[in-house]
């Protein structure tokens, strides 16, 4: 497969994943802000603020909205063109990067992809959005998944299925991690809070966030602590939205794509990969939490780029 095929198909991915995981948080934000208890302007702002942390978008903000508040903060996450970040934004650039392989797609994966784009930039759209928001981005999250499901059923799972995989499972990492850890900085409760309804209430939220709410309630029986959330997005094996397990779907398709088995590395980026995955297969709660979880998740991320980067200088060295 040419580099260039292979850069486009794992950027195809990760832009339709990144686009997915914006929609669901504002989603869940929106609900949060619904159910707070302080319905003040200030309130319902420091709720949105956040948000911006989360995707590491700030200064861009604040050199395009001068006022923080829900409106502004989802017309810069959903619709704004400077927004590279932005759902409008992950879905072009998606695009083009599927027209430039429309060779290795299947016509069904071009067809859903275009409809999603088109649909984004017509006034239908914003009269959605206007609407219902909530609604709005719930239908966004239905036709990210129709596009997934159409890949997996439609596209020859080769080479390119494979890059397509190692993108969509780079980014799931990152986003879990970033979701997770900005909970925990950003939002942590002053210690008589720790436990209390505010805490749980935004514990659910990251929960729901990562689409992983009935999937955690049915483990633990309705109990929402802490400790036990983080271990359940970052460490739990079964779960596709934790980082163990969208990790161990990295390393698996970076290995179909040489060849090589697991447990042995061809390339720079299976050794990283690698390397992270035992990490995560020994690590335990009680070892996150005793060296820090803001630390361990920091460390992560900057593990799951170096993966990134050694891919593309394995696969992409067009670059």
């Amino acid at each position: 497969m040419l580099s260039r095929v292979a850069d486009s198909c794992f950027w195809l991915s990760r832009y339709i994943e990144r686009a997915e995981s914006s929609a669901r948080i504002l989603d869940v934000n929106i609900q949060l802000v619904l159910d707070s208890e302080d319905q003040s302007a200030n309130g319902a702002n420091d709720l949105w603020r956040p948000i911006l942390s989360t995707l590491a978008e700030q200064e861009l903000f604040e050199s395009q909205h001068g006022e923080l508040n829900g409106d502004t903060v989802m017309e810069f996450v959903t619709f704004e063109k400077a927004n590279s970040s932005s759902i409008l934004s992950s879905v072009t650039l998606a695009r083009e990067n599927a027209r430039t392989v429309r060779e290795q797609i299947s016509s069904e994966m071009w067809e859903q992809l275009n409809r999603l784009y088109l649909h984004l930039q017509s006034p239908a759209a914003r009269a959605a959005f206007r609407e219902s928001p909530i609604g709005f981005y719930r239908s966004l999250v239905d036709q990210f998944h129709s596009f997934q499901g159409i890949t997996d059923a439609t596209m020859t799972h080769g080479e390119g299925w494979h890059f397509l995989q190692a993108g969509k499972y780079i980014e799931r990492a990152d986003a879990t991690s970033r979701v997770l850890d900005f909970k925990y900085h950003v939002l942590l409760p002053s210690e008589e809070r720790v436990g209390g309804n505010v805490d749980i209430t935004q514990w659910m939220a990251v929960l729901r966030s990562c689409s992983a709410m009935e999937a955690y309630l049915k483990l633990f029986h309705g109990r929402v602590t802490s400790w036990e959330v983080a271990g359940f997005l970052i460490l739990h094996d079964s779960f596709p939205r934790s980082i163990r397990f969208s990790v161990d779907a990295l390393d698996q398709a970076l290995h179909s794509i040489s060849g090589s088995e697991r447990g042995h590395f061809s390339n720079e980026a299976e050794r990283l990969s690698g390397m992270l995955r035992s990490t995560l297969d020994y690590t335990t709660v009680d070892s996150i939490f005793q060296s820090g979880l803001h630390q361990y998740l920091d460390q992560t991320q900057t593990r799951i780029s170096e993966v990134s980067r050694a891919l593309a200088q394995t696969y992409c060295s067009w670059l």
